[in-house]
């Protein structure tokens, strides 16, 4: 069993003791914080959920809604919806806030509370231990009967929200009409097989085969939108003679998608090609997270415009795109943040311009990522004892290549000309996370391994 509390909500598996699950005790107490935090922080009663589709989902939101009722708090209820789909509903209803029950990519035993503030986006660190603070008082005053809150169901966001990525200038829905495309979809059963052909059929996709698109929590493969994830996505492109697959995670907030030849695209190249389209059109600058590819960077400077990397976290990408007034931004994990619809996770805004910038290059999805510069990602781990210092570790590690142009807002981040290397510390483990990116997977890998063993060298050194 597991309970993670972070700045943007609360996570865990169900069921076990309260305290080591996202059992009933820890969901009240958690939204009643938050609930209490709107209020203090808003002065407004009202609240907006929306849950993917796992199957603890509407047990949580039983919980959710009727400890928002008890301490005087309004909810709309989205039903079965998407994390983008809640955020844009927060500010258009006026609310306070919104809390999205879902886990995200995380398997069918996990659910989580995701926090938003009342622009819809998710709240700060500050206002995140606000919470976790207030979470553990015992004084909390509960509404009498008449000061109850009330509960309004609402199904229309799922067409509000296709309205206004339809809406979006550079969203071509008649190219995308024209070139007919041919798309297999896997929604891994969740409310992304709601959204998605939808979203789909609105742009003029008139061909759609649909892959674990029931949306009853009952997830086919692990939920991350990866190539190990996606073998049956591959077969069904290649089958269906499709133009393109795309896959979601279980709150349509990620987004990947497959070449024509079964092939992978690349999570990571998902905001790369959304970010080539936005740029040639309205250029301006981007953001990404300094565990995503440099690839951004070479597109982003190749249109004469200024990348910036943020820490890692959505709410950190977030606030160096408002500091730098950037035009698109997002994660390497297949996250577009495209602030011209709102500023978070959008795989229904990603889809919609990438299917643009697909109809209008006239190209197959194969030739679109051979156009772009060609790196691969290695990912590792080093673990170490309960006891070790890991900031000392990653000092001794700055040291050694201080004459490297290196990053400390988020871990070590270590710049080679064009290959790069990042380590992380986890906040639950006593470990280290070693990302490297470089121009080949060797390349890549012998980076990691060099870093790794400067770590062992360390180690022995202090011993």
């Amino acid at each position: 069993m597991a309970l993670i509390k972070s700045i943007s909500g609360i996570r865990g598996t169900i069921g076990g003791m309260a305290g080591n699950g996202l059992t009933p005790p820890d969901i009240i107490k958690f939204t009643a914080a938050y609930g209490q935090w709107v209020i203090a922080n808003t002065g407004k009663k009202k609240i907006v959920i929306g849950r993917d589709a796992r199957i603890s989902g509407e047990m949580v939101r039983n919980l959710v809604v009727g400890t928002l009722q008890s301490i005087g708090i309004d909810v709309v209820d989205l039903g079965l919806s998407t994390t983008p789909t809640v955020e844009v509903a927060v500010p258009d209803e006026n609310a306070g806030g919104g809390i999205i029950l879902t886990a995200s990519h995380n398997p069918k035993q996990w659910n989580a509370l995701k926090l938003l503030n009342e622009k819809g986006e998710f709240i700060s660190d500050l206002d995140g231990q606000w919470v976790l603070t207030m979470a553990e008082k015992t004084d909390l005053e509960y509404a009498e009967v008449n000061d109850l809150g009330t509960v309004v169901y609402d199904d229309s966001y799922l067409q509000k929200h296709i309205d206004k990525v339809l809406a979006l200038p550079l969203v071509d829905v008649d190219a995308i009409r024209k070139a007919d495309f041919k798309v297999v979809i896997d929604c891994v059963n969740s409310s992304g097989g709601i959204f998605v052909p939808a979203l789909l059929k609105a742009l003029g996709v008139n061909t759609v085969h649909e892959l674990y698109c029931e949306p009853n929590g009952e997830f086919p493969h692990n939920p991350e939108p990866l190539p190990e994830n996606l073998i049956d996505l591959s077969r069904e492109v290649v089958s269906k003679k499709a133009d393109l697959g795309i896959a979601v995670d279980p709150d349509v907030d990620r987004l990947c998608f497959v070449c024509e030849d079964g092939s992978m695209f690349g999570e990571e190249y998902t905001l790369v090609a959304v970010s080539d389209y936005v740029l040639k059109h309205t250029p301006g600058n981007t953001v990404s997270n300094l565990s995503s590819t440099r690839a951004l960077r070479d597109v982003t400077e190749s249109a004469g415009c200024t990348y910036t990397a943020a820490a890692v976290g959505e709410v950190n990408v977030v606030n160096v795109m408002k500091e730098t007034n950037a035009i698109i931004g997002g994660e390497g994990n297949g996250g577009v943040i495209y602030p011209e619809s709102h500023y978070g996770r959008d795989a229904l805004v990603g889809i919609a311009l990438f299917l643009s910038h697909l109809a209008k290059k006239g190209q197959t999805v194969s030739v679109l990522r051979a156009s772009y510069p060609a790196y691969f990602i290695s990912k590792n781990k080093i673990t170490l004892t309960p006891e070790m210092d890991i900031d000392a570790l990653l000092a001794e590690v700055e040291k050694r290549y201080e004459n490297q142009p290196h990053s400390t807002i988020d871990g070590l981040k270590i710049e080679f000309d064009k290959q790069w290397v990042h380590l992380r510390r986890s906040n639950t483990e006593p470990i280290i996370r070693i990302y490297s990116e470089g121009s080949s997977e060797t390349v890549a890998n012998n980076l990691a391994q060099k870093i790794i063993s400067d770590i062992k060298e360390i180690l022995r050194l202090t011993e």
